[in-house]
């Protein structure tokens, strides 16, 4: 049964209205949810429907997190170029309202979440290839195009709604471990080399078939793909404490996005960008049980207290590589 709908509220009929996306007609919708940082409806129109999205100045966390509204102009940003790297791996992007700080994108009603897949325990290892393979294209198109960088300089966006409330928050909330923290803060921070989704997350995938469709661009930023690379894995592993069942296909869908995606590494030695997502990756897990938005999927203490100790151990001995860390992930596990 759908949702019914409900008025739109007015900060998007004037945006719609002013992009003339839409004329004077009544406008109603239904509010999606699912994220913590925007607004985000889906809008029925004369000419059918579309998704409109607006950045909250304040995320809908317990922590006190505040983050500029005018990120989803690079978000935007984002979608077209990643549309030109690899076409319809991004929602047509019908308009951005900067003012208003809302975009408006193609609805895509037919496409399955992939968290919603994985959720299921179906962790297919050729999605997970899909997604790396995208990824690295992506990162590849516009590395060859730094000109691009100047279009995103996000840097302070970057570390407002990923660094600092995650990193940098995970070491707070672990002092004999800041040291290694901070200072992933900062090698991220020297390796400015493509253009970065900052967020991507099986939540903000959609697939149809294999192919993966990319949401939620607003950290977008010129900066270290390993980022991208690291933040996806650690959905990953994750998720083999949400579904313990699925671990095993969790852990082949780490392996074949990791090596699909070093596969396309062509704008740096695969091997250094390896070693930044592997160094990353325990900060990463520390950050979302410890940090300021941890995932909502592990509620119980067992788990928490499982994806700390596995974290912190690889933060006091780190591992240069992928294959050794994830192996290290399933034996902490009980993989």
């Amino acid at each position: 049964m759908s949702a019914p709908t409900a008025a739109v509220p007015g900060v998007f009929v004037q945006a719609l209205r002013e992009l003339k996306l839409v004329g004077d007609e009544p406008l109603r919708g239904v509010p999606l949810t699912g994220g913590v940082s925007s607004d985000i409806w889906r809008i029925d129109t004369a000419r059918g429907p579309l998704c409109a999205k607006r950045a909250l100045p304040r995320l809908r966390v317990a922590a006190d997190w505040q983050a500029p509204i005018e990120r989803n102009l690079y978000e935007a940003r984002w979608m077209r170029a990643a549309g030109q790297a690899v076409p319809g791996c991004a929602p047509q992007v019908l308009g951005q309202h900067a003012g208003l700080g809302v975009l408006v994108m193609a609805y895509l009603p037919s496409h399955a979440l992939w968290k919603s897949q994985l959720r299921l325990g179906q962790a297919d290892p050729d999605t997970a290839a899909a997604v790396g393979r995208a990824l690295a294209r992506i990162h590849a198109w516009s590395a060859a195009r730094p000109a691009l960088a100047a279009e995103f300089d996000s840097q302070r966006i970057f570390f407002d709604i990923r660094l600092e409330p995650y990193l940098l928050a995970a070491a707070l909330a672990h002092p004999d471990r800041a040291a290694p923290l901070r200072a992933l803060v900062q090698a991220t921070q020297a390796q400015a080399k493509a253009l970065v989704h900052g967020d991507v997350s099986p939540k903000n995938i959609l697939v149809d078939g294999h192919s993966p469709v990319f949401l939620d661009a607003e950290c977008a930023v010129w900066g270290d793909p390993a980022f991208d690379l690291a933040f996806c894995l650690n959905h990953l592993l994750l998720k083999c404490l949400w579904t313990p069942g699925a671990a095993p296909s969790l852990l082949r869908c780490f392996d074949a996005l990791a090596a699909r995606y070093l596969d396309g590494v062509d704008w740096e030695p695969p091997d250094a960008l390896q070693r930044r997502a592997a160094m990353l990756l325990p900060g990463l897990l520390l950050a979302r049980v410890d940090g300021k938005s941890p995932v909502e999927y592990l509620a119980d203490q067992s788990s928490r207290d499982t994806v700390r100790r596995v974290a912190r151990a690889l933060l006091a001995e780190p591992v240069c590589r992928l294959q050794p860390l994830r192996q290290a992930w399933a034996q902490g596990v009980g993989g």
